[in-house]
């Protein structure tokens, strides 16, 4: 309700993947992405590549490659 007036608004569902992995991967990973998730309609998404600096397994103290 909006100044005496109602009105709907839909919502695209939206999910978000994170995947951390080795940085020779991720040419295969963007494109298997891409190639699953491409309709050419809006709402197909965006896809970020970052660094990520350190990883740490909590469970056996693991770090760097290790951990993933």
């Amino acid at each position: 309700l909006y100044r005496g007036a109602e009105y709907v608004v839909d919502f695209l569902p939206k999910v978000k993947i994170e995947v951390v992995i080795s940085e020779d991967q991720v040419d295969a990973a963007v494109e298997a992405i891409i190639s699953a998730a491409r309709t050419e309609k809006i709402g197909d998404g965006k896809i970020f590549v970052s660094s990520v600096e350190q990883a740490i397994r909590i469970r056996t103290g693991e770090e760097g490659p290790e951990a993933l």
